[in-house]
């Protein structure tokens, strides 16, 4: 009864890896709060841990609060005041709850699901970990479940292929929990992350393994179906695949495209249909089997050992020698590339091409640093755009010596207009750079408002991923419906992330809120990278760049305009540069 009279609180709590953690704390004599959207999961595994406590003759409550999402910022709100209300603190936060999201390849990816994933993953762990602290004690502890695909080493990253948005979450999440663990460590309030491995799960087997299976199709293609009838099939039929009614569905997707194609050969689609299905369920199984390789015993971790893992982790003692980790516990062996480099001098010749620079940031040093940018390639005789963030003053198109525009750079409809635009009157361009600009590293992040951490992940996770799709798809013309078109399509775009902090003495906290959104940049350009490349065979790449050292040092802004004119032709292996570490 290691955990009696402590209080519980588990997101996602329903099914899965969340129920089998709630099973385990009950075992250990904890008040158990378990939430998510659907009500009925939720009250089935309320009786079984009553029944649990009963068992184990415990004290213990159970308390469900359905319909609330962890994005739901009012719902969680409301959660958390009734629990400081009805039983007074909350002594543990498992952040378990989260979402497949888009299985698609990143150009494809629709951005209102890449946003929502984010929001889930990310914005909801966070949000979710703010308002528990309100009933926390010291003492008290949060665990964040992120995963190995996240997991960083000095010149490596996991690229994890059709999973954009979640990557990119997943890895902020990993830095976000070592930066609570600084702003908390004077209220004695601990934080730890953990990447468990991959893990038998609904989820995992009947809809991201299927999923991908169905997006290798789709871009390479299968006998007798367009991409988009591939797409119908993965939507309407996939769904169903091992259950009863899978010939029910099999008929409805042959019906609609013998209507769409006004063609009356109904028998011939549905055996088509039904053998694309079997070649999704054979990659499906391919993919599980190629990721079991890299396990050292070809095991997949169960839920139970998952729960025994993060129980562990709430250990009072365990919790203090580990504060502020991320505890990898996937003994996977995933070999990668070595993705990142540093300052390479530019040599490239850059005449005629066509340059677009997006600032999404309305600060001076930026605004100068992307003058300068359109300086240097202008004196190279290459053309240039700029198009600003909506927070900038139209009073400074007059001080550029360039054709800009300011527009809305987080809204989907305007970015894809002005890039059609400029496409039509100046051609398909050959690089796009991005820059994101800098936040206050020495603001808590726990002290932010709901409205200022969202302008953050906007700023730093939604936006370069809209400006990147975008790109890619300007310079692949026509490939969203016919993917072969991305075979052998070139361009470049580079995201400027935000500096190192710079000072001679940077405090630890300082570093790990600078490290959080570079956490999320990181593996969703690894990730599109890997697909680009292996997926899509295309050339073009995107970069991220990072300016300032480890040693605090100020920017150099030369060596920052020397890289993207190096990056404009090159095609490198490595993705991620710090030009000022030399």
């Amino acid at each position: 009864m290691k955990f009696n009279n402590k209080t519980v609180v588990i997101t996602g709590s329903g099914t899965g890896i969340g129920q089998a953690i709630a099973k385990k704390f009950a075992e250990e004599g904890a008040n158990i709060i378990i939430m998510g959207r659907r009500r009925e999961p939720l009250e089935k595994t309320k009786v079984i841990l009553e029944e649990i406590i009963k068992n184990v003759k415990s004290n213990a409550k159970v308390r469900v609060f359905p319909g609330i999402d962890v994005s739901d910022e009012e719902g969680i709100r409301y959660m958390f005041e009734t629990i400081k209300e009805e039983l007074k603190s909350v002594d543990i936060l498992v952040n378990n709850a989260g979402v497949s999201g888009p299985v698609k390849s990143f150009p494809a990816q629709p951005f209102n699901e890449f946003k929502e994933c984010v929001a889930i993953h990310l914005t909801g762990t966070f949000r979710t970990s703010v308002h528990a602290l309100r009933c926390m004690k010291e003492g008290s502890k949060i665990i964040t479940i992120a995963t190995y695909f996240t997991e960083e080493r000095p010149y490596e990253q996991r690229p994890y292929r059709f999973r954009t948005p979640y990557t990119a979450a997943q890895g902020a999440k990993n830095r976000l929990g070592e930066a609570l663990a600084w702003e908390l460590v004077s209220k004695g309030i601990r934080s730890i992350v953990t990447n468990p491995g991959p893990v038998h799960s609904d989820r995992i087997y009947k809809t991201v393994y299927p999923k991908a299976a169905a997006e290798f199709l789709r871009i390479g293609g299968f006998p007798g179906l367009t991409s988009k009838e591939i797409v119908k099939i993965a939507e309407h039929a996939l769904p169903f695949l091992g259950e009863d009614n899978l010939d029910d569905a099999i008929k409805r997707v042959a019906e609609e495209i013998v209507r769409e194609r006004g063609t009356s050969n109904i028998d011939e689609i549905k055996n088509i249909v039904k053998s694309c299905l079997d070649k999704m369920q054979e990659i499906a199984e391919k993919i599980q089997n190629n990721t079991s390789k890299m396990i050292v015993d070809e095991q997949f971790l169960t839920q139970e050992e998952t729960a025994e893992l993060v129980i562990n982790l709430a250990d009072d003692t365990i919790s203090r020698l580990i504060n502020g980790r991320v505890i990898p516990a996937d003994r996977v062996f995933y070999p990668v590339k070595p993705l990142i480099g540093c300052y390479i001098p530019n040599n490239n010749n850059v005449e005629g091409k066509f340059i677009i620079i997006t600032l999404g940031t309305n600060e001076p040093r930026f605004i100068s640093l992307a003058k300068r940018i359109v300086d240097r390639y202008k004196s190279r005789n290459a053309k240039c755009i700029m198009l600003l963030s909506k927070d900038n003053n139209p009073s400074i198109l007059e001080e550029l010596d360039v054709h800009a525009h300011i527009i809305d750079l987080s809204d989907e409809s305007s970015v894809k207009r002005i890039f059609s635009i400029a496409a039509k009157n100046f051609g398909v361009p050959d690089l796009v750079i991005h820059i994101t600009g800098n936040y206050d590293y020495n603001r808590e992040l726990s002290s932010l408002s709901r409205d200022e951490w969202d302008g953050l992940v906007n700023r730093y996770i939604n936006t370069p991923a809209l400006i990147s799709k975008e790109a890619i798809n300007i310079m692949a013309p026509g490939a969203l419906d016919e993917p072969s078109l991305y075979k052998d399509s070139k361009g470049s775009i580079i995201i400027i992330g935000p500096d190192a902090p710079v000072g001679k003495k940077i405090h630890g906290a300082v570093r790990a809120r600078s490290e959080v959104f570079k956490g999320a940049l990181r593996p969703l350009v690894s990730t599109i990278n890997q697909e680009l490349k292996e997926v899509l065979n295309s050339k073009i790449r995107v970069y991220l760049l990072f300016a300032g050292t480890i040693d605090g040092r100020e920017p150099n802004d030369d060596r920052m305009i020397d890289t993207c004119i190096a990056l404009t032709n090159n095609l490198l292996s490595e993705v991620i540069y710090y030009p000022d570490e030399v």
